[in-house]
C-alpha cells in the first residue's frame, strides 16, 4: 500500500503502539528481479511489517545517472507493493533515507551487504534511538544494471544480424 509520505510518521506510531516490529529498508527497485525479490523477504524476516522507502524518479536519476530510472515511481511503487514482504511504500526524494528513517523510526533498518555502518549514513539515526541495522547479502549477478546491460547486448546481437 502506497503510503503519503506526511502520513507515514503517523502510520508507523500507529504501529508500534499496537506492538508491531518495523523494519524498514530503501532502494530503487526499478526492474524487479529475483535478487530484489529474496533481499525483500529477508528484510521482512526481522519484523511484523516491512516499510519499503522508494527513491522517487528524481532521486534516482541523482543516484545512478540520467538514463534511470527505466520504470517511473508510481509504477515501481504498485509492483513492489504487489509482494507479500511488502506491507507500506511510501516515496521519498532525497538522496539517502535519513529524513524518512527519522519518521518511520523501524526497529531494524535492512540493507545490502556492500554498505557497512560506517559507509551507512542512515545507521546513526537508527542506532541513536536504539534501532539496529542488519545486511542482507545481495544475491551474485542479480542487478538492474546486469538486467539492462544484457538487454543492451541483445539489442546489439540483433543490430549485427
Amino acid at each position: 500500500m502506497l503510503i503519503d509520505p506526511n502520513d507515514i510518521e503517523q502510520l508507523c506510531e500507529i504501529l508500534h503502539r499496537a506492538g508491531q516490529k518495523i523494519v524498514f529498508t530503501n532502494g530503487c527497485f526499478d526492474i524487479l528481479h529475483a535478487g530484489h525479490v529474496r533481499y525483500l523477504e529477508k528484510a521482512r524476516s526481522f519484523g511484523d511489517c516491512l516499510v519499503l522507502g522508494l527513491n522517487t524518479d528524481a532521486s534516482v536519476r541523482g543516484n545512478k545517472g540520467p538514463a534511470r530510472p527505466i520504470n517511473g515511481e508510481l509504477d515501481r511503487a504498485e509492483v513492489v507493493g504487489a509482494l507479500k514482504a511488502i506491507d507500506y511504500v511510501v516515496l521519498f526524494g532525497e538522496k539517502t533515507a535519513e529524513t524518512i528513517i527519522a519518521k518511520v523510526r523501524p526497529d531494524v533498518y535492512v540493507k545490502g551487504g556492500d554498505y557497512t555502518l560506517e559507509t551507512l549514513p542512515e545507521a546513526k539515526i537508527v542506532q541513536s534511538y536504539g534501532g539496529r541495522v542488519e545486511f542482507v547479502q545481495m544475491v551474485a549477478g542479480r542487478s538492474t544494471t546486469n538486467v539492462i546491460k544484457k538487454i543492451e547486448q541483445l539489442q546489439e546481437q540483433e543490430g549485427e544480424v
